[in-house]
This record gives structure tokens, C-alpha cells and sequence, in this order.
């Protein structure tokens, strides 16, 4: 697993990623359509922020709660898991979401 510096690195290169296709799609494809691109803009850098929040979870519960140092470690080692597993999945989801509305936006082959 990452650090959590390497991973809110790899979500801010991400999210800036997306949002600079967007700009490169409206200087090209955003005739009349340039509030659309740029509530996607607002959606990435929210998507952004709300990533980099759940980045920080910490374990919430102490090592003397626990029979052994072992026990906890194997704890924390589950709970840290399991978050950067549902942050795969939230990031999975809204960066399709925000994909499909980009698509939405490009035009049409003929």
C-alpha cells in the first residue's frame, strides 16, 4: 500500500488531469457549451476535495484495547484496507460519472 502522500498525489494529478481534458475539450468542442464544461470543472475539483478527505481516516481505536500489539496491528492493517478500498470504489464511480457527463458534451460522429 501507499502512503497517503503518494496517494493524495496520484488523486490531485488524477482529478487535475480531468479537468485539464475539460479545458482542452472546450477550447474545441464548448461552442455554446462552456457552463456545461465548466460545472464539470467544479465537479472534479469537488470530487477532488471530498478524496482528499477520506485520504485521512485514522484508526479509531487504541493498542491497550487489544490482547496483543499483534492484534492490533492486524486491526488497523484490516480497517486501513477496507477505507482504501471504498476510496478506490468513490473515485471509480464519480470519475465515471464525470467521464459519462464529458462524453455527453463531445459531439456526435455523423
Amino acid at each position: 500500500m501507499a502512503n497517503k502522500r503518494q496517494i493524495k498525489k496520484a488523486i490531485r494529478n488524477a482529478c487535475g488531469d480531468m479537468a485539464g481534458e475539460c479545458i482542452f475539450a472546450q477550447d474545441f468542442f464548448g461552442e455554446g457549451k462552456e457552463e456545461q464544461w465548466d460545472q464539470i470543472i467544479v465537479n472534479v475539483a469537488l470530487l477532488q476535495e471530498s478524496a482528499l478527505e477520506r485520504v485521512d481516516v485514522k484508526f479509531d481505536r487504541a493498542p491497550g484495547s487489544f490482547a496483543s500489539g499483534s492484534e492490533y496491528r492486524k486491526a488497523r492493517r484490516a480497517f486501513n484496507r477496507q477505507a482504501m478500498k471504498a476510496l478506490k470504489e468513490y473515485m471509480h464511480s464519480e470519475t465515471e460519472k464525470i467521464v459519462a457527463s464529458m462524453n455527453e458534451l463531445m459531439p456526435k460522429k455523423s
